[in-house]
């Protein structure tokens, strides 16, 4: 077995169980070590018994490299594979067999654990037949949002990838809305794009009334076609706990209804957007809506299992799921 893909799958699998982000890391350096060596060196520390020498890689690392170098299955990844064999959710598998790409994904362009071309690769060994890369804005600074610049240079990055033809790779945003409504980025530049998410992240705590002008009037933009996490709740994980934003919810998704915009399901563990409440109010309204993952590491794209299931316990017809669409259909309809 190749030692690079060992390694990575490993992060993979921690990634999906989610284990703490220093853990995975380890793992993902360890990767880039190895695959940064030539073949001639692999052999030597092969044959000579000195991957643990190897500044980067530690004890655990070393021995999936050695073991992965004679061919086989390392015995740490065969227990990954064990451990991750049971569906992340306990329903929504019919639903999950349906949904068709991920709306909601970041790199290292911005907060992204993993370059572009990973997340990627990962995509396509889930089934996926599109991804949309969905980096920050340039308001939010500490997830290193993309200025217009950078972001057109993304653009070209993509435009240039080899890619099969059965899967795609689709041009998007993350951008925030501001505290007026407006978007964090040139609307030329969104224009471009093949799916805009637009997010609230900043002065969760307004008052309902200011919350509910801010998000409708993003909703109408005619460039989003969907609303990320809409009440920003966290309810676990690291970052500790945050309660709902505070808007009136009925008038938010009729906007979503009137203007054609997607609800995001947001599966993050930590987030679980909207609460089943919202989520069965926005089904009985009639919206369309997005199961998303919101990952920021390749593990993650698995996470689409936790949407699916509330997605089914909230009884949204799959044809109301526009990742369920084919990429020309999902690129119509944002386009329109």
């Amino acid at each position: 077995m190749d030692p690079v893909a060992a390694l990575r799958e490993v992060g993979f699998w921690l990634e999906r169980s989610r284990t703490d982000t220093f853990r995975v890391k380890a793992y993902r350096r360890a990767a880039d070590i190895v695959e940064a060596m030539g073949e001639s060196e692999r052999a030597e520390r092969q044959r000579e018994g000195t991957w643990g020498d190897v500044v980067g890689l530690g004890p655990k690392t070393a021995t999936i490299v050695r073991e992965a170098m004679v061919g086989d299955v390392p015995a740490y990844l065969a227990g990954l594979r064990q451990q991750g064999s049971a569906p992340l959710a306990e329903g929504g598998t019919v639903l999950r067999e349906l949904v068709r790409g991920d709306l909601h994904s970041h790199t290292t362009w911005s907060d992204g654990g993993s370059p572009l071309e990973e997340m990627i690769n990962t995509a396509r060994e889930l089934g996926h037949d599109y991804l949309l890369i969905t980096d920050h804005s340039p308001r939010l600074t500490v997830a290193h949002g993309l200025s217009a610049q950078r972001l057109r240079d993304q653009l070209e990055v993509i435009a240039a990838l080899d890619l099969p033809e059965e899967f795609r790779c689709l041009r998007g945003i993350e951008v925030d809305i501001l505290d007026g409504g407006d978007l964090d980025q040139d609307a030329d530049l969104l224009a471009e794009l093949d799916v805009v998410v637009a997010s609230v992240h900043s002065h969760l705590r307004a008052d309902s009334e200011t919350m509910t002008h801010r998000m409708v009037r993003a909703i109408a933009n005619p460039r989003v076609n969907v609303l990320g996490h809409c009440t920003g709740r966290l309810i676990t994980g690291d970052r500790g706990v945050r309660p709902e934003s505070s808007f009136d919810a009925e008038v938010v998704f009729e906007a979503c209804r009137q203007f054609n915009t997607a609800v995001e399901i947001n599966s993050r563990p930590e987030r679980l957007d909207p609460p089943m409440r919202l989520l069965q109010l926005a089904v009985e309204m009639g919206c369309l809506f997005s199961i998303d993952t919101d990952a920021h590491a390749p593990g993650q794209l698995d996470f689409l299992s936790y949407g699916c299931e509330r997605a089914e316990r909230a009884g949204i017809p799959p044809e109301r799921i526009v990742n369920t669409w084919s990429a020309d259909d999902l690129l119509a309809w944002a386009a329109g």
